[in-house]
């Protein structure tokens, strides 16, 4: 089995590559949990809801033309297509690239202290599903 250290990943964001932008990025899925119990039961059964999927990323904030701020603030209430892949390589059954769409619910303008590295770290929800390809 392959090991990964995430050092080279791709994403772009609203078409908009900000790799060089990005010190973390998690995705995650989660289904709410349904209740399945009926009469009889001894034990709760369940299957799993609807999707409710989100992505965090911690930027590297950069306030030049093109770059992140210029890029995700005037996306803020609105939703934007985000695309990522663990390398920035050919898409393959080792290197799955996942596609999805956000709200871009916020966006923290400044977030440092003085000798710190300027930062915006946020959490959005996905809307609708995320889609994962391998070639």
């Amino acid at each position: 089995m392959a090991k990964l250290v995430l050092t080279n990943p791709a994403i772009t964001i609203g078409g908009v590559d900000l790799a060089d932008h990005v010190a973390s990025v998690s995705l995650n899925l989660s289904y709410a949990d349904v209740a399945t119990t009926a009469f009889g039961s001894t034990a709760v059964t369940r299957v799993a809801g609807l999707g409710d999927h989100s992505v965090s990323l911690d930027f590297h904030e950069d306030f030049a033309s093109g770059e992140v701020n210029a890029t995700i603030a005037p996306l803020v209430s609105g939703t934007t297509e985000i695309v990522v892949k663990p390398v920035d390589e050919t898409t393959s059954a080792t290197n799955p690239q996942w596609t999805f769409t956000v709200l871009v619910t916020e966006w923290p303008l400044l977030d440092a202290s003085v000798g710190d590295l300027a930062s915006a770290s946020v959490s959005w929800p996905v809307s609708g599903d995320i889609t994962t390809a391998t070639s």
